[in-house]
């Protein structure tokens, strides 16, 4: 958002020629995703920025740049362009971690594939996956990127209930890379339509300890508030955000705030694919850092 508008064209056509070569639905603002790719020949552009901080090291995004799109059914491909910032505290009362000099620029870019499995019924949530591949684009040696492919590979349920949507479910994180831990996680978001412009949702989100170069050294338990604001003038653009503050575990602060825009053409038999529930990939969780403790 605080970026050159002369920037914006150029990265958005880089997002759209990495979609279209190879394979991040709640998803943003929050850190609980969901199953539901975008609609058949859909699209959204997220711009945002956040921040996930724990007594060891402040991780920030921003500006970061997410586009995903409904390449075939039922499966979404999706990318996130992000830059950020590490802050460690270098305070002695958390080493070994949260050591080493602060610095910014570009961080891991991000390649994923959501896919539909189980479609919702009366009585069965929607089902599906959301397999994120971490890409090194981040320095290793700045703390800027883990310096390794690393992986996301979750699983998400989703039920409609009138104005009331529940999301939830979790998975596993795999950093192949010294000082850091592979570790599960888990999410369940409760989001409800208080009138045609705005929707509010909290979420119980939970992770193991991502490791000493992680500023997410121990376990934590989070409880997250954010919502959605739909402009009147044009309901597929939105305003997002979120906060949340753990209640168990380590300390940890998580905050997002983004844009969002969605479009879309015309399905095969003419007729339009559908709207997109609302905004949906949360890139923030998992850890940044990718040096500190060797």
């Amino acid at each position: 958002m605080r970026g050159h508008s002369r920037c914006l064209k150029p990265m958005l056509f880089l997002l759209l020629m990495l979609a279209g070569s190879r394979l991040w639905a709640q998803g943003p603002p929050y850190q609980t995703d969901d199953p539901a790719p975008v609609d058949l020949h859909h699209y959204e552009f997220y711009i945002f920025g956040g921040v996930d901080g724990t007594p060891a090291e402040i991780d920030s995004t921003g500006p970061a740049f997410e586009f995903n799109w409904g390449a075939i059914p039922r499966v979404q491909l999706h990318a996130i362009l992000p830059w950020g910032g590490v802050i460690p505290s270098n305070n002695p009362a958390y080493l070994p971690g949260g050591t080493g000099p602060s610095a910014f620029g570009l961080t891991d870019m991000e390649l994923g594939v959501k896919l539909a499995i189980i479609k919702e019924t009366k009585h069965v949530p929607q089902i599906g996956t959301f397999t994120m591949f971490e890409i090194p684009t981040g320095s290793y040696d700045k703390g800027l990127g883990v310096g390794k492919v690393w992986y996301k590979l979750p699983v998400w349920l989703q039920k409609n209930y009138g104005k009331w949507l529940v999301d939830g479910g979790g998975g596993y994180q795999v950093v192949p890379q010294a000082n850091y831990r592979d570790f599960p996680y888990t999410g369940w978001l409760v989001k409800r339509e208080l009138s045609e412009w705005l929707e509010l949702g909290a979420e119980l989100f939970a992770h193991g300890r991502e490791g000493y170069a992680a500023a997410q050294t121990g376990r934590s338990a989070m409880i997250d508030l954010g919502g959605y604001y739909h402009f009147k003038r044009n309901p597929n653009e939105q305003f997002l955000f979120c906060y949340g503050h753990s209640v168990a575990g380590q300390t940890e602060n998580y905050a997002y705030v983004g844009m969002y825009w969605t479009w879309g053409g015309k399905d095969d038999k003419g007729t339009d694919d559908g709207k997109k529930d609302t905004a949906r990939s949360n890139w923030m969780q998992g850890p940044m850092r990718g040096s500190g403790f060797e």
